[in-house]
């Protein structure tokens, strides 16, 4: 496959990485309001199991785990992008499995990163997205890929492992990196979408989540491990009665090598409908572009 890989490094690395999908920035923070409790994790008299109750440590470091019990789940995505006074935002929607680990997302970009299209109207058709471990494929991606094709590529091969490269950051990913969770502190209980929550705040490192890692997981973690400047990744994370993971938000940041602004990106991941059957069809190798992808 000779499709180009862009290499990326300090403080433009969110936006080059971004490029790669052919997208120009990632997700608001989309945020809710945090009441307090006293923090006991007193069970409700429901016989669901009350996550506060546990050590903050233990509930971050099961998220993955409890994800994979529950199976599928729709899943919204948001991410912006703030370099110096210039934020811009990609949302996404879509269906994703934590069993098999396969999801499919629909991407919109904002109108003025999507420039004209090819009628000179503004706007941008969807990209559409398929998750997969160590892959990701993109449709609609422009830049002289056929309306027909797909774009594939190897996260492992991505130096942020695909955490912000496709403008967003892959559901089972984005739980994962809660196992490498230190400095926790339990917020308090508030309301998320008709569903009580618990709020945890913490920082986790990538090297640690990457060790501690499911084995599909371990590749693309591993290669932002390695290629982040920082491992340190601020988290605000929102658990519901049965350990489920609801909300959860990621920061970002990069320092230019050039010394330039910092890149500044906030990836926030909102779960519900759990127990949906999800279906992801990967495409055949006919279908995946073999051509440079021209750089926008």
């Amino acid at each position: 496959m000779v499709v180009q890989q862009y290499r990326y490094g300090g403080g433009a690395r969110a936006a080059c990485a971004l490029a790669v999908a052919g997208v120009m920035a990632v997700t608001a923070g989309c945020s809710s309001g945090d009441g307090g409790d006293d923090g006991s994790g007193a069970g409700d008299g429901s016989g669901q199991r009350a996550v506060a109750a546990e050590r903050p440590i233990d509930v971050l470091g099961q998220a993955a785990d409890a994800l994979v019990e529950a199976g599928g789940a729709e899943a919204r995505t948001s991410m912006e992008t703030a370099v110096g006074g210039t934020r811009v935002t990609i949302r996404g929607q879509g269906a994703y499995d934590f069993r098999t680990q396969l999801g499919r997302l629909k991407v919109v970009l904002p109108q003025d990163a999507a420039g004209k299209d090819a009628a000179g109207e503004g706007g941008h058709r969807p990209i559409t997205e398929l998750l997969a471990p160590g892959a990701l494929y993109m449709k609609n991606r422009g830049a002289g890929v056929p309306d027909d094709k797909w774009v594939r590529i190897d996260t492992t091969t991505l130096k942020d492992g695909n955490l912000v490269t496709g403008g967003v950051t892959d559901p089972m990913a984005a739980a994962e990196l809660l196992r490498g969770a230190d400095q926790v502190t339990y917020v308090g209980k508030s309301e998320l979408a008709g569903v009580m929550v618990r709020h945890y705040r913490g920082v986790a490192d990538l090297g640690r989540a990457a060790r501690d890692a499911s084995p599909l997981s371990r590749g693309a973690l591993s290669a932002a491990a390695k290629g982040f400047s920082n491992d340190a990744v601020p988290f605000d994370a929102y658990f519901d009665e049965d350990g489920r993971l609801r909300k959860v938000r990621h920061r970002f940041s990069f320092s230019s090598e050039a010394g330039g602004p910092e890149v500044s990106v906030v990836s926030t991941l909102l779960l519900y409908g759990f127990g949906l059957p999800v279906t992801v069809t990967l495409p055949d190798d006919d279908d995946i572009f073999t051509g440079q992808i021209q750089q926008g």
